[in-house]
């Protein structure tokens, strides 16, 4: 009998690995909504789960704007907060429960500060301390925050760009208040130039620490003690043949089984154009990949694998990978992207080994605005615009992917003009609309008329223009197309009403 037993347990759990692996191989992002900001642009995003509610932050310069997030994916907006100085942009944004209390702590990037927000009970933030920088603590130019919590405290490491860059460590009071606790100050040997991610494994009841460095070009291993003082372990740099280390832009880790990995991703200096902005100009550009890193039992980084950007991935420009979900087995990521304007699906295996799985052409760059947030069994990714122009903040849903295969889109959208809109401002409307088709290549194609209908039932709208698009990526990149925008932006005025429909058809 008990053999019986375990042999239905063996076969239902082979059953649930292979599922979950046939699921995994086939997940798709979805956009559910996308809210105007109060910021310039959206920098960075993060998220937090208070009293059974969810909440999104999104960072930009000089203000930080409140959503809640709904299961369906749908953002409502709840407040917006300047910035210390209406500086900013915001970044490194990390919300969590010190003793009770829940807080928001903002790295203000070019206010040199940090800021902590109490969250309150309806997610809405107020101001409750600030720390400036100082010749000893590294706070210029601020990017990267990482709490650690202790035993018996909690911790703050801060990591940025200035002119005399370090990693730096502060006590989380109960009050929000940051007590600076060590600064370690850059040099030849560590990757803390430039500490843009940042990530801790706790691994045998030890706190292990890793940053990147984004002008030194690698990684680096620290260990944490109870009091919040760290050491240097290790230091991984850049090389030409099985790493992608230049420029070390988001770092992230995961467990899986009895392995720790850390996952390092890179947005390489070749994308930048402004001189003087990178302090080693001498790099060679190898192509863009994210690379792994296992960890061994004294907490230092091992070069492990490399997924090597292709044509069939979009991993150009990371600037952002989030965990989206992990088991035993495997665990799937998310790579935002500024240069390919993309939501990179990956897979990690139990292995360490990475694989794609599908993207999404968002249509705006990421800029480490990037965020992974569950809502009962409902896994989204959260993004943010980087354009001046666009101002958005965006939600996707991620689920198996629809079979697309032998289909178009058609986009609707139906216009109701103002009462006092003349007749060359409707005219001027319907050929710059018709003009979008010769400035967004992407539509495949575009046909509007002048409603006809004797029923009685058209509800004022008057212009129905129909878009065709071969896939999501298109839709994607129409929607948030500069020249999409500016149309909307010159004949907002003169419009009274809209609705917009989509649907699939087979070709």
């Amino acid at each position: 009998m008990n053999r019986i037993k375990s042999a239905i347990i063996t076969i239902l759990l082979i059953v649930v690995q292979v599922s979950f692996a046939q699921v995994s191989d086939e997940l798709m992002l979805y956009r559910q909504d996308f809210k105007n900001i109060y910021g310039k642009n959206t920098v960075s995003v993060t998220s937090y789960q208070k009293n059974g509610s969810h909440y999104i932050y999104a960072g930009g310069i000089g203000n930080v704007d409140v959503y809640s997030l709904n299961k369906k994916g749908i953002l409502t907006p709840i407040s917006n907060h300047k910035l210390y100085m209406e500086k900013g942009p915001a970044r490194g944004m990390v919300a969590d429960n010190i003793n009770g209390t829940d807080f928001l702590f903002i790295a203000n990037k070019h206010g040199n500060v940090i800021e902590t927000f109490k969250i309150l009970d309806n997610g809405s933030i107020e101001r409750v301390s600030l720390i400036e920088d100082t010749d000893k603590t590294h706070l210029g130019t601020a990017i990267t925050l990482q709490v650690i919590h202790m035993k018996k405290s909690s911790y703050l490491f801060v990591g940025g760009l200035e002119e005399t860059p370090g990693l730096s460590c502060f006590k989380i009071e109960d009050s929000g208040k940051l007590t600076h606790v060590q600064s370690m100050k850059d040099n030849e040997t560590i990757h803390t130039d430039g500490i843009i991610g940042m990530f801790t494994h706790k691994i045998k009841g030890k706190t292990f620490l890793y940053t990147g460095g984004f002008q030194d070009n690698g990684v680096s291993s620290f260990r944490v003690y109870e009091n919040g003082k760290f050491k240097n372990i290790n230091n991984i740099s850049d090389n030409t043949k099985d790493r992608y280390l230049t420029g070390t832009y988001p770092v992230t880790g995961v467990t899986l089984g009895e392995n720790n990995y850390v996952v390092v991703g890179h947005r390489h200096h070749k994308y930048y154009k402004r001189g003087g902005f990178i302090k080693r100009p001498n790099f060679v550009y190898h192509g863009d990949g994210v690379t792994v890193f296992k960890v061994n039992k004294k907490g230092a980084l091992i070069p492990h694998f490399v997924l090597k950007d292709d044509e069939t991935t979009k991993l150009q420009g990371q600037t952002r990978i989030e965990i989206v979900s992990t088991n035993n087995n495997e665990a799937v990521l998310a790579v935002g992207t500024r240069d390919d304007a993309s939501i990179q699906l990956l897979k990690l295996n139990k292995e360490g080994i990475l694989s794609p799985i599908n993207y999404l052409e968002t249509g705006f760059s990421i800029y480490y605005g990037l965020r992974s947030h569950k809502i009962e069994d409902q896994n989204f990714l959260i993004a943010g615009s980087f354009r001046f122009d666009l101002g958005k903040v965006a939600t996707y849903k991620i689920s198996p992917k629809i079979n697309r295969d032998g289909k178009i889109l058609r986009h609707i959208v139906n216009l109701k003009y103002k009462k006092d809109a003349t007749e060359a401002q409707i005219n001027t409307a319907a050929s710059a609309f018709e003009n979008l088709k010769n400035k967004i290549p992407e539509i495949a194609n575009l046909e509007w008329g002048i409603n006809d209908s004797t029923e009685g039932a058209s509800k004022g709208f008057t212009h129905t223009f129909t878009l065709t698009f071969n896939n999501e990526h298109e839709r994607e990149i129409y929607l948030f197309h500069k020249a999409h925008l500016d149309l909307v932006s010159k004949i907002g005025p003169i419009i009274d009403d809209v609705l917009v429909m989509d649907y699939w058809i087979k070709k």
